[in-house]
């Protein structure tokens, strides 16, 4: 079976024909030019799909909470305006007469994961994504768990801290606004202003800057932070953690470290794993859908 893959984000939509084995054929990458809007973004899609032929499926991975039974946009944040709503398989199945699926992002990255990539000995696991803000997924028995609306698993918006520490320039206490990429280089930037994305700050740190260092140091606390309620919660066997920012080894088990200083003892088990699958795990886990 082949699948017509295609995976939108705020900044890049990727696109590729998935077969049984995960292998993508035919792969391109274009801007999402999100910031023109919903149906800008879905006739763009239609657009760039047209170029496709031989397939017997499409799936998509989409930014935005998703009503997966029927296929449209439940909410999307302001990164896509007039996008919640869009009824993307109508749209699809309407112009290419194909069956369609479509799925949260975050959720179709952990299914790639689950299915080709560094969670295939897990059946119960959670996926975080780390970058503009964090994604989630709770995948159970090899299958998303979506809660009473669907749209189970939005970890980025727990509450780490209390409410008197909002502030106007970080935000609501939420879990994203201390452990998202994003807080990260903004904590960064208050000591170093040259530090304008990650690339920066870690190229920096390769150099000796033990200031930056130590920044790194307290923001992986934060994301520990959140590791541990998320655990003695789920009890999961693994974490996946993805996400650019968790590509570097030595940050990963950074993380492992400290938050196995702060579960307890029962839970230790726990497996804090780094995604494999880079920007093609929403494609696969998008493909997944109908080769599972």
């Amino acid at each position: 079976m082949k699948i017509l893959a295609a995976d939108i984000g705020g900044t890049n939509t990727k696109m590729g024909i998935c077969d049984e084995r995960g292998h993508i054929d035919q792969f391109k990458e274009y801007p999402t030019e999100s910031d023109r809007g919903g149906p800008h973004v879905v006739e763009r899609l239609l657009d760039q799909m047209a170029a496709y032929e031989e397939y017997d499926a499409i799936a998509i991975s989409t930014a935005g909470q998703v009503n997966v039974e029927e296929g449209y946009i439940v909410y999307a944040n302001p990164n896509i305006p007039d996008y919640t709503g869009m009824k993307i398989r109508e749209l699809v199945e309407n112009r290419f007469h194909k069956p369609v699926k479509v799925e949260n992002d975050v959720n179709a990255a952990a299914l790639g994961e689950a299915y080709f990539g560094a969670a295939q000995s897990f059946q119960d696991f959670l996926c975080l994504t780390f970058g503009t803000g964090i994604g989630g997924a709770i995948v159970i028995h090899h299958q998303i768990y979506r809660g009473a609306n669907g749209v189970a698993a939005e970890f980025g918006h727990m509450l780490t801290r209390p409410l008197s520490e909002m502030s106007s320039s970080a935000g609501k206490p939420y879990y994203e606004t201390y452990a998202s990429t994003t807080a990260l280089v903004r904590m960064a930037k208050q000591a170093d202003p040259e530090c304008v994305d990650g690339k920066v700050l870690f190229d920096k740190i390769r150099t000796g800057n033990d200031k930056l260092q130590q920044i790194v140091h307290a923001w992986t606390a934060e994301v520990a932070v959140g590791l541990a309620s998320l655990i003695h919660i789920f009890n999961p066997s693994a974490i996946i953690v993805g996400g650019g920012v968790m590509e570097q080894d030595e940050l990963v088990r950074l993380v492992e470290v400290q938050t196995k200083d702060l579960i307890m003892e029962s839970f230790s088990d726990v497996k804090i794993v780094k995604a494999s699958l880079g920007n093609k795990a929403g494609l696969l886990g998008a493909a997944s859908l109908f080769l599972r």
